[in-house]
């Protein structure tokens, strides 16, 4: 019998798909925003970066084993890096250890999504707050600066869209002065992403509905009306919880019918992590 089948491996060639925007995303979580020149990013960053990518696309699926000799072998790189950036991953509980298993890739859950948004709504709209306070000028350059660019990857597909949404709130964090709100918000940022996208995958049409949000949060954010700014943003995360919280409801359901449609997949190419 193969050894994928009787082991639950997944098909690791997603690795070698050139670095993208979401891989840029990704590894600006996996970082916590430190400001890495690109060539000096340490090598299991690099490829906690990656897995994280191929996780959040779905690529890799939950229940599934990541072997630190297969992903060393794909990559070209060694083992103790590897295991390095496992640990990472489980630090952003994307995969767990279980004995005689190994590292397996984690399912999307109900309570965690709860937590994580009840913790998010809370800190981001305390600092929106502060940077709607304290920085007027430069939120209203950074909105002008991403707006195109979020109409535009929503015109091109949901996982553009999510990416640069995720980019967005990313840069937005980056402009509060409160060091401990910033860490807090980035350090459930990577999980934060594979919710979103799965709300938005789940329900195409809330991309539409987040983008007619974050548009008039811009209006408000231009007239310095900041308790319309604050009750926005609010409305925001709350759909986007919601959205999530519906795809996980569903998933056992389809589950049981059929397997998941793939999604088309990058062309593979040979790619250096350094």
């Amino acid at each position: 019998m193969a050894r994928n089948k009787t082991q639950n491996l997944p098909d690791l060639s997603s690795l070698l798909t050139p670095k993208n925007s979401l891989m840029l995303a990704v590894e600006r979580a996996v970082l916590r925003g430190q400001d890495w020149a690109s060539a000096s990013v340490p090598i299991a960053e690099q490829i906690a970066a990656r897995l994280a990518g191929v996780i959040t696309l779905d690529l890799v699926k939950p229940g599934q084993r990541l072997l630190e000799k297969d992903i060393s072998e794909v990559l070209h790189v060694s083992r103790a890096p590897v295991r390095e950036a496992m640990r990472i991953l489980e630090r952003d509980r994307l995969v767990e250890f279980q004995a005689r298993r190994g590292a397996i890739v984690t399912a999307p859950d109900e309570n965690e999504l709860r937590d994580i948004f009840r913790v998010r709504s809370v800190l981001y709209v305390t600092m929106l707050e502060q940077v709607a306070r304290e920085s007027p000028s430069e939120l209203d350059a950074l909105l002008a600066a991403h707006m195109p660019r979020l109409a535009k990857a929503a015109e091109e597909s949901i996982d553009a869209y999510a990416v640069e949404s995720f980019l967005l709130n990313f840069t937005t964090v980056d402009l509060c002065r409160n060091r401990l709100l910033v860490d807090v918000l980035h350090s459930i940022s990577l999980r934060t992403l594979r919710y979103v996208r799965l709300g938005f995958v789940a329900t195409p049409q809330s991309v539409r509905t987040s983008l007619k949000v974050w548009r008039a949060l811009q209006k408000a954010a231009i007239k310095r009306d900041n308790k319309l700014l604050l009750s926005l943003a609010a409305s925001r995360l709350d759909e986007a919880r919601e959205a999530a919280i519906r795809a996980i409801a569903a998933k056992p359901a389809d589950s049981r019918l059929a397997r998941a449609p793939k999604t088309a997949r990058p062309k593979v190419a040979a790619t250096s992590l350094l």
